[in-house]
């Protein structure tokens, strides 16, 4: 019998206790006890994406609130501009392509962050721009981008700021009113800790006026919809009932703990992780690490994908490759939601019987004692 691990930036793995809710009888939703989990979840959402505004939740995946952002917020003849730092910030634009929109896209060398100033000069040349799109933590990478300082940038123009944060919200610090986010979208399945299928998404009063003025087509998505539905404590269609009442209990899970030890807890286990690396003589591959997830180059002539298979299929823990371009050349390894410091050790010792049988050469345990040494 074989023990899995889910180091996986998403899914990661979901707590005994909110498991625990998902097997409860399903409720209706058009009851005053989904009233009651409806209040709670809007409660708790408020307080992860630090906002005094509502928050509204989708049944769907986290690309179903990066196309609500997009349909709810730009018009046919919008001017937008799409800061992609890797293969999640390249889906703004491809999901802005599909509804025949041509944004303008900055794109960032991958494994570095977005340089503010060149959002700056951008928006200072192009003063009509409708909406700016970036990426919170960008998971392909390994890259966390800074939105402080971009929010301070947008928020003195006309555009309205719209952030994926799917991947950092709960492992990330990310402050939505403070920092003058505009949209903010997330997901269930990484720091939240559940299963896959909910979605989120929060507006400000300035993207409010946007989504007022909006002639994208939506229906499913709009937005106004569940704002008038949320009046009621309901949403406009069937919501995911049992991920709603397993959200509940998650999200009260973290405001017992408090965000800001969540903060600290990441930050350390990403610090463990990238002395690991470092120690095993692999090179760290983002230049600006997020807390969520470690992304490390791949030995030389090592294929990446054979680590990741290697790792899942005889030890039992499963990390992540490359994406698109990256694919082969770096492996992922996550510290979000509810992993812990002795998965990150656990995750190690696979990695390095792994890379011992695929051949490179290094200080056995050298990885693991690096990691120990910081967590201890």
């Amino acid at each position: 019998m074989k023990k899995h691990y889910l180091l996986t930036p998403g899914p990661t793995p979901v707590p005994p206790e909110v498991l625990a809710e998902l097997s409860l009888p399903v409720l209706h939703h058009r009851t005053s006890e989904f009233g009651e989990i409806f209040t709670r979840v809007s409660e708790g959402l408020k307080y992860v994406f630090k906002t005094e505004g509502d928050v509204y939740v989708y049944a769907s995946s986290g690309t179903g609130a990066m196309e609500a952002a997009v349909v709810n917020i730009l018009s046919p003849d919008d001017k937008a501009l799409v800061v992609s730092t890797g293969a999640f910030g390249d889906r703004w634009a491809k999901i802005i392509r599909a509804f025949g929109l041509t944004p303008d896209v900055i794109s960032v060398e991958w494994g570095e962050a977005a340089d503010p100033a060149a959002i700056e000069d951008y928006l200072k040349k192009n003063p009509s721009t409708a909406a700016v799109f970036v990426t919170h933590t960008e998971t392909s990478t390994g890259v966390v981008n800074d939105l402080e300082k971009i929010g301070r940038i947008v928020a003195a123009t006309d555009a309205v700021l719209i952030v994926d944060a799917i991947s950092g919200l709960g492992g990330e610090p990310l402050l939505k009113d403070d920092w003058k986010l505009d949209v903010v979208v997330s997901s269930s399945q990484k720091g939240l800790m559940l299963p896959p299928g909910l979605s989120f998404i929060s507006l400000s009063e300035k993207a409010w006026l946007a989504a007022e003025k909006s002639r994208l087509p939506k229906f499913y998505w709009d937005v106004k919809r569940m704002k008038k539905s949320a009046l009621d404590k309901e949403t406009p269609f069937t919501p995911a009932v049992g991920l709603f009442v397993a959200l509940a209990k998650a999200l009260d899970m973290m405001k017992s703990v408090t965000l800001e030890k969540m903060w600290a807890e990441y930050l350390l286990m990403a610090e463990a992780a990238r002395d690991g690396i470092r120690a095993l003589g692999i090179e760290p591959f983002a230049k600006s690490p997020c807390r969520v997830v470690t992304s490390a180059k791949v030995p030389d002539g090592i294929e990446g994908g054979k680590i990741v298979k290697m790792m899942r299929l005889d030890y039992g823990v499963s990390i992540a490759g490359g994406q698109e371009r990256l694919k082969g050349k770096i492996i992922r390894l996550a510290h979000m939601g509810y992993i812990t410091r002795p998965d990150i050790l656990v995750g190690f010792a696979a990695l390095e019987m792994t890379l011992k049988r695929l051949g490179y050469k290094f200080a056995a345990g050298a990885g693991v004692a690096a990691v120990e040494e910081k967590l201890k």
